[in-house]
């Protein structure tokens, strides 16, 4: 007999979960438990100690050559993998139900939003979580207050202005900014 993937899977493969799914509150719980790790993570001052603690909401080891400072915002956390000598400074948000992967040598400046869901546009669909990848490639640099909205690769070596929202893919090696994010210019 196969089994069907966990509601965490399901939501990693692209699937829409309604809020009325049997498996639902398996997000809520999840959610629960990060936001007590958080608690303590936005409350400590030692790097060494915040790394332990996100390595933690991540289940994985965050490299001692990264840095968060918090607060820090994340509410699930084990669909988050960063990468070496990545800089996450202040106020960030991260959604990662659906996946959020940030290569080596990303900075993220203050109140960087990295949002992997959202829902269905359609009134009559609203109350269902859809979920897409982000992906941050290495040498990215993403801008005070900017968002990445779900299903979003940011590539290498490119910028995203402050207070950008990027919902399409910025290729590598280019600047990009404004509401919707558009080109601005390549990086030589």
């Amino acid at each position: 007999m196969k089994t069907q993937p966990d509601i965490f899977q399901r939501l990693l493969n692209g699937e829409t979960i309604p809020f009325n799914d049997a498996d639902y509150s398996q997000i809520m719980h999840a959610c629960n438990d990060t936001r007590g790790l958080l608690v303590r993570l936005n409350n400590e001052a030692n790097p060494e100690a915040i790394r332990k603690l996100l390595g933690q909401i991540t289940a994985s080891e965050i490299d001692r050559t990264s840095m968060v400072f918090p607060p820090f915002q994340i509410n699930y956390g084990k669909n988050t993998k960063i990468g070496k000598n990545v800089f996450i400074n202040f106020d960030c948000t991260f959604l990662d139900l659906g996946g959020i992967t940030i290569e080596d040598n990303v900075m993220l400046a203050p109140k960087v939003c990295l949002l992997s869901e959202g829902h269905p546009v359609s009134v009559n669909d609203r109350q269902m979580l859809t979920a897409g990848k982000i992906h941050i490639k290495k040498n990215a640099w993403i801008g005070a207050n900017a968002t990445i909205l779900p299903g979003v690769t940011i590539g290498e070596n490119s910028v995203v202005a402050a207070g950008a929202v990027v919902s399409k893919d910025v290729p590598d090696n280019t600047i990009v900014g404004g509401v919707p994010a558009k080109f601005i210019k390549t990086i030589k």
